[in-house]
């Protein structure tokens, strides 16, 4: 905080906005005191604990609250002589003995004096307190000469002398009528009855609070959407299996499970039926390769090899990219590491459980990939940064090929070491490289021009493991029959081409051209946007290359779900997958089609209908916002300056998240 005494009014904030004093307290004290595990010492009052404690003139929540006394290891520390100075606050009946005597006077808790002469006449009076001893000074209405009063509160009442205008003294004494610091005749004060015409208050209003949605932002759900059965009729379902594409067909899933496809099927009481007469049911789009979802970062470009870090550990669960990808029938989406390095990071696989935390977003049970890289980005020379900064090894594409060699002969080494059974260093980034040649963990690795790919190959035959998959892959036409030999499957673009030196060969025929060649292809994104529309892209090979419409459809569901091992539970319509299905508005490869409904494990996790509610509720959330923060800057609350945070679209080459 700039300004520490900022501290105790943003807790009040925080309370106003729904967190019990209770809990606030103990985030102050005790749970501090448990997470530096010092509770035995600290964090509450108790016989026996260190005497550090504080004293107040009320409840430390409330406003203007005073501290009188801070005590550190028993000892005090005098923050304001006020502890012994009594509350004066009440309402008193006042006489000047002798000379007049009014009807009441209001004493605040701000020491704020009203006189009243009648029920609708008074007048204000000055009052200054120093412990027990008071001066007050006051013109009564109507009058010219200044009245000066001195004396003495002791036991709720007021005694002393009083100097008249024209110099004349005489004795004064207030008692109370009620008052709120002292009891009066044994009976516990009430508060003072306010008069509306001569002292208006204004009740504060209640703090409109925002629901609480998941995630916490536009398009959250108020509460999170949960499985149930539902029959989908008459619909037109691209199995993706040897049925091919059914018509009139029902399906019904229940419990995040496809349970049973074709004519009629029995349902209980409770099955939700969605008529799909004229609309296509088809499996998730599974994105093979995506940098939606990370917590900045894209690339750990420092070194040639970082194969320790792990994309899984910064998911970021919040990212509009997700319901935006579920509007464009994404269920399944592959983050990855970026380009920069010869062997980047882990990465890892999630389902699109949008409103869901970061590690229920995961894919469970599912075999570890790791990025690798090949080409400009590797050897930097297409990176913008100052040459006397491009210092990294490699800078040559044969320094690649020598990354790949050095760091699978230590990894070979290390393996070796670590079998024996003997003690040894683990070594992070060596562990990951093991798992490679022990078959566990498994390479996509980004790529573009035939030199490059075969020289991988003959890297991985040498050490006697296998590339797993082939991204971006544009000259994969070049080299297929040799991917196909290897086992290697590619995933890679419709037609992106010309956008560096590297993919100037690329040709829109490559996805089936590697396809015929025995060549199991995908096509991805690696792009926030293109993501929402991979059926489009999808459907680019039936356009350019007369690709059957069943097999084009196939690359961006049931091939990326082979390319990353989960076909046995998702990228086909089948009894016994998971529910992670789409209903298509029109043929999903048409340019017309829309997603109308997303389902990940039988959640409808996007629904274009409902979508026109979400829109409206954010437009009423925004200007209720809006009008809150004018409200609070109409009533003196701090303000700063407008501060704009445009996302940043990730793809493999970003190496500035953290460097700028």
């Amino acid at each position: 905080l700039k300004n520490k005494y900022d501290y105790l009014r943003n807790i009040q904030k925080a309370i106003e906005n729904g967190l019990s004093e209770a809990d606030a307290l103990k985030a102050m004290t005790s749970t501090p005191a448990k997470m530096l595990g010092i509770e035995n010492e600290l964090g509450s009052v108790e016989k026996g604990k260190i005497a550090n404690f504080i004293v107040t003139n009320g409840n430390i929540f409330a406003k203007d609250v005073k501290i009188y006394h801070n005590w550190v290891n028993g000892k005090g520390y005098i923050l304001s002589n006020d502890m012994d100075k009594p509350n004066l606050q009440g309402t008193y009946n006042l006489d000047l003995i002798g000379v007049k005597s009014y009807l009441k006077m209001d004493i605040t808790d701000k020491n704020d004096v009203t006189i009243f002469i009648t029920d609708t006449m008074s007048f204000k009076a000055d009052l200054k307190q120093d412990r027990n001893t008071v001066t007050m000074t006051f013109t009564p209405t109507n009058e010219k000469e200044i009245i000066r009063v001195f004396g003495t509160y002791e036991g709720g009442v007021f005694k002393g002398k009083a100097q008249m205008g024209d110099g004349t003294w005489a004795d004064w004494q207030s008692a109370p009528l009620s008052f709120s610091g002292v009891k009066a005749n044994g009976k516990a004060p009430t508060k003072p009855t306010v008069d509306n015409k001569t002292s208006p208050t204004t009740t504060p209003s209640k703090n409109v609070m925002g629901e609480v949605n998941y995630p916490f932002g536009a398009y959250g759900y108020v509460n999170l959407p949960q499985s149930e059965p539902i029959l989908f009729t008459n619909a037109t379902v691209w199995t993706n299996e040897k049925e091919g594409i059914l018509t009139n067909t029902n399906v019904l899933i229940s419990n995040g499970k496809i349970v049973a496809i074709g004519g009629p099927i029995p349902t209980t009481a409770n099955t939700k039926r969605i008529d799909a007469a004229g609309k296509h049911l088809t499996a998730g789009i599974i994105d093979e390769h995506s940098h939606i979802a990370m917590s900045r970062g894209t690339n750990e470009g420092t070194q040639s090899s970082t194969a320790e870090v792990r994309v899984g550990d910064i998911i970021n669960s919040d990212d509009i990219n997700i319901y935006r990808q579920l509007a464009g029938g994404v269920t399944s989406s592959h983050i990855l590491h970026g380009s920069a390095n010869a062997i980047g990071g882990q990465t890892q696989l999630i389902k699109m459980r949008w409103g869901m935390e970061p590690e229920k977003m995961k894919f469970e049970n599912w075999g570890g990939f790791i990025k690798f890289a090949l080409g400009e980005n590797v050897k930097q020379s297409n990176w913008d940064i100052p040459d006397n900064l491009r210092l990294r090894f490699p800078q040559t594409r044969m320094g690649v090929e020598q990354v790949y060699e050095d760091h699978f002969t230590r990894a070979e080494e290390y393996m070796s070491i670590k079998k024996t059974g003997k003690p040894y260093r683990r070594d992070l980034e060596l562990d990951a490289l093991g798992e490679i040649l022990e078959g566990t963990r498994y390479i996509t690795c980004h790529s573009y021009v035939q030199s490059e790919i075969t020289m991988l190959l003959r890297v991985a035959e040498r050490h006697k493991f296998k590339v797993n998959t082939f991204t971006h892959i544009l000259e994969g036409y070049k080299v297929a029959d040799k991917m196909a030999k290897h086992g290697a499957a590619a995933a890679g673009f419709a037609d992106w081409w010309n956008y560096k030196m590297e993919v100037v060969d690329a040709i829109p025929q490559n996805a089936k051209m590697m396809q015929d060649a025995g060549v199991l292809s995908s096509i991805n994104s690696d792009d926030a946007e293109m993501a929402r529309r991979l059926n489009q892209e999808a459907a680019k090979s039936v356009m350019y290359a007369g690709m059957d419409e069943i097999a084009a459809w196939k690359l961006v569901t049931l091939n990326p779900a082979k390319t990353l091992h989960i076909s046995d539970r998702v990228g086909s319509i089948k009894v016994g997958k998971d529910a992670d299905l789409v209903l298509w508005s029109d043929n999903p490869l048409s340019i017309y089609a829309k997603a109308e409904q997303t389902y990940v494990d039988g959640i409808k996790y996007f629904d274009r209908k409902e979508d026109i509610t979400l829109q409206n509720d954010i437009r009423k959330e925004k200007a209720r916002l809006i009008q809150k923060l004018l409200s609070a800057k109409k009533s003196g609350a701090t303000t700063q300056p407008v501060q704009t945070k445009n996302q940043k679209l990730r793809e493999c080459e970003d190496i500035d998240d953290e460097m700028h």
